[in-house]
């Protein structure tokens, strides 16, 4: 028997080491098995057949023009897996290639295109280079997900056998980003653009001119950007950006080489607030204007009544119209204000002049001043849907988005007609799970599935009139969106879901299915670094971080959609290897739970940290002689948040009846300059009728009771309570204090809020306000 040196051991050990390493790093993960397409294919047949791409592999294109669509495939094979395959003109190779060719003569729409998989290698042949690109895409989908990696993967890229034949439901397919209330920068933007391509979204609109700022650059018109792009916030910081034509030029070509059309959007005759203060000669009152720092609908719009307004406008056209070489330009049309042209006589005047019958015809009439000046560059006009208002344009297409009347309006006049309803889902910045565990947004419910489930065509819309809807548009609104990665949890993956609706036919969609594939889909957006949004843990009937109880305590969790969740209770933090949450969680005794969501791919949600504490009834006091109302201080000055009340010198001292009164009720603020900088703090004793468990809800600053501070909404843009909290009460008078402070807190001011506090005794489904009975001194 022959000895083995120590030396020949340890490399035999190493070598198996490293197989039995390497055999551990191509273990297919569970969301890389099985089709995992989105959107799902028109029809696929898959085969017991598959396809190893190697560095054997070559890349064949019928043509020079299809190149760069092989190139992009190149590039992703070369940065996650190592393989440099060369690119070559011919025709189909008998094997170990990928083929892609154009074959016009396809039975297909003009985006369709076939892919057949087999052990020969992959075939790509799209009706048109639109439709070689999907298929290419649709490959890179049958591949690992870590084919989007920018970094090398020790798994095999396999291709399973298919056959498909895929053609888009809908030819327009959108997304719309609002880059005027926040700003995204250039990568931010080719980031967007990328995910779009991967999931065969094929319209960007891009919002570049709101109230709020001005985005683009317009040489003959340079104030616009250097006044217009800059607004100074309700904390005094700056905050600014815009886009240089040669930043457009480049966005616009990098659209293109991904097969997505953009389309800008220049809003008018509202919304037009950043221009104003550029010039404040194109409104029907001059005066000093700045751009608009809290969000809704401003008063002063571009006047209709002069004819500098209609040269200004025809001027930018001529400006951004070559920038971007689509059919379509979105002129806005909606929120239009008509106070300022009821008052101004030079607007009566082109009334008058016109026979235009009200100031929703004048309207018209300067959307169509606009549409003449899109026609002289080739260009379609695209509004929403008040566009309809005062009769429409001949050529308008119609964006519609206060719901599905303006569209079927639209598309019975035999107009083109885009839907992006809000009610039906569309407007992604919109909650997606509960408002009181998810960061703040504008209001609204929009969660996957709701989403998902959305048609484009309206069941009220004749079927003969179906072909003038174009097909559907998701909308990404900016006003919450704080950073870029505030986008990203808005759109994804709500945005992959509108690519499904707008692509896959009615009858194949399947909503179960749907998420099954979403959890390979998710790992590739974690190798753009895209920061999607994973559903929280939420408690039916409300979430609380706070949960009070004098005997024992129930806590249930769900999920926007059916995902695991991990929990602890001794302090640390959930893992992966933490407790699965199977059933409701018990509690006798105080405890500290944190628990979190785990995505297929491993990736956790933020942890929600939910103190349960057991308590006696906190006792009541006695209050001799008591008198209904509280006693109220206010004071005045530059005042941001709670930490200012420090600098406060003097108070005023006063009594109100009620919670409401403290701020005299909602304030209508239409401009900051009306703002009356103050803060109030109200104490007294609320009445509690019955010894119970109570839940407190407000939009103040602070509310304490018993001395306690129950609820802190410092550092909150204080739009809706977040920070929902329980005591339990002994029956009779407790002391309480809350504390509201007067001031615009990103973009939100604080006086469109209602100053009450709200109130609920467990085992009550709604919350009502602490009611001026109930409040004494």
């Amino acid at each position: 028997m022959k000895r083995l040196t120590f030396g020949a051991c340890i490399c035999c050990l190493l070598s198996l080491m490293a197989c039995s390493q390497k055999a551990k790093q191509v273990q297919i993960p569970e969301y890389d098995k099985g089709i995992n397409i989105i959107p799902l294919p028109m029809q696929l047949t898959e085969s017991d057949d598959s396809f190893e791409v190697d560095d054997k592999t070559t890349i064949c294109v019928s043509a020079e023009e299809l190149k760069p669509i092989a190139k992009l495939l190149a590039d992703k094979l070369r940065a996650s897996a190592d393989l440099s395959l060369q690119i070559e003109i011919g025709e189909e190779p008998s094997g170990n290639a990928i083929y892609i060719g154009v074959d016009t003569a396809l039975p297909l729409k003009e985006e369709g295109y076939m892919l057949r998989s087999d052990k020969r290698g992959v075939s790509i042949i799209g009706k048109s280079a639109h439709g070689a690109f999907y298929g290419m895409q649709t490959l890179l989908q049958l591949l690992p997900a870590e084919v989007e990696s920018s970094n090398e993967v020790l798994l095999p890229m396999t291709v399973p056998g298919v056959e498909i034949k895929d053609e888009p439901a809908f030819g327009y397919r959108g997304f719309m980003l609002d880059v005027c209330r926040h700003f995204l920068s250039v990568e931010d933007i080719k980031k967007h653009i990328d995910i779009m391509a991967m999931f065969k979204i094929n319209r960007f609109h891009w919002h570049l001119t709101e109230d709020q700022a001005w985005r683009i650059e317009i040489k003959k018109y340079p104030r616009l950007t250097e006044v217009g792009s800059t607004r100074t916030e309700g904390d005094g910081t700056q905050y600014s950006g815009f886009y240089t034509q040669e930043q457009v030029r480049d966005i616009v070509q990098y659209a293109s080489d991904r097969f997505i059309t953009v389309i800008p959007e220049i809003e008018m005759p509202g919304h037009a607030m950043a221009a104003l203060a550029a010039y404040p000669q194109l409104a029907c009152f001059p005066r000093e204007f700045k751009p608009r720092i809290i969000w809704g609908v401003e008063q002063d719009v571009y006047c209709a009544g002069k004819d500098s307004v209609f040269r200004f406008i025809s001027d930018v056209i001529d400006e951004v119209a070559p920038l971007f070489p689509g059919t379509y330009f979105h002129i806005g049309g909606d929120e239009c204000p008509k106070d300022r042209w009821k008052a101004c006589s030079l607007c009566q005047k082109r009334m008058r002049d016109n026979r235009l019958k009200d100031e929703h015809e004048l309207q018209s009439y300067f959307i169509k001043q606009a549409e003449k000046v899109l026609q002289k560059h080739g260009k379609r006009l695209i509004g929403w849907d008040e566009i309809l208002e005062g009769g429409l344009a001949p050529s308008a297409t119609v964006m519609s988005w206060r719901g599905e009347d303006g569209g079927i309006a639209a598309a019975n006049m035999n107009h083109d007609v885009i839907m992006t309803p809000g009610s039906g889902g569309l407007y992604l910045d919109h909650y997606q799970g509960d408002p009181t565990v998810e960061p703040v947004a504008i209001g609204g419910y929009a969660p996957l599935e709701q989403v998902y489930a959305y048609n484009p065509l309206p069941k009220e819309l004749p079927a003969d009139k179906h072909r003038y809807v174009l097909g559907a548009q998701a909308n990404l609104w900016a006003e919450y969106l704080y950073t870029s990665e505030r986008y990203d949890y808005q759109a994804y993956p709500r945005l992959l879901a509108v690519a499904e609706l707008t692509w896959t036919p009615l009858a194949k969609k399947d909503f179960a299915d749907f998420c099954r594939r979403l959890d390979n889909a998710c790992v590739r957006l974690d190798m753009h670094g895209i920061n999607y949004h994973i559903p929280l843990p939420e408690q039916p009937g409300g979430s609380s971080d706070f949960i009070a109880f004098t005997d024992k305590a129930k806590l249930t969790f769900t999920t926007s959609r059916p995902m695991k969740m991990v929990y602890t209770l001794d302090e640390t933090e959930p893992t992966l290897t933490s407790t699965p949450y199977t059933v409701p969680l018990e509690f006798a005794q105080t405890g500290l739970l944190k628990i979190r969501t785990v995505t297929a791919g491993g990736k956790m949600s933020p942890v929600r940290s939910i103190r349960v504490e057991k308590q006696p009834f906190n006792m009541s006091m006695e209050v001799p002689a008591p008198k209904p109302g509280l006693t109220i201080r206010t004071a005045y000055g530059d005042l941001y948040d709670v930490p200012d009340l420090q600098q406060v010198a003097s108070w005023e001292v006063g009594t109100v009846s009620s919670l409401e009164e403290i701020m005299h009720g909602k304030e209508k603020i239409t401009s900051p300059e009306v703002l009356e900088r103050r803060v109030v703090e109200a104490t007294g004793y609320v009445l509690i009728p019955e010894d119970g468990v109570y839940e407190f809800s407000t939009e103040n600053n602070e509310f304490w009771i018993d001395n306690v501070k129950l609820i802190d909404n410092v550092g909150e843009v204080k739009k809706f309570s977040r920070r929902n909290s329980s005591r339990a009460l002994q029956k009779g008078y407790h002391p309480i204090k809350t504390i509201w402070v007067g001031a615009i807190q990103g973009g939100w001011p604080t006086y469109w809020n209602y100053s009450r506090v709200m109130i609920r005794l467990k085992g009550e489904e709604k919350f009502k306000p602490i009611s001026s009975d109930m409040l004494f001194q």
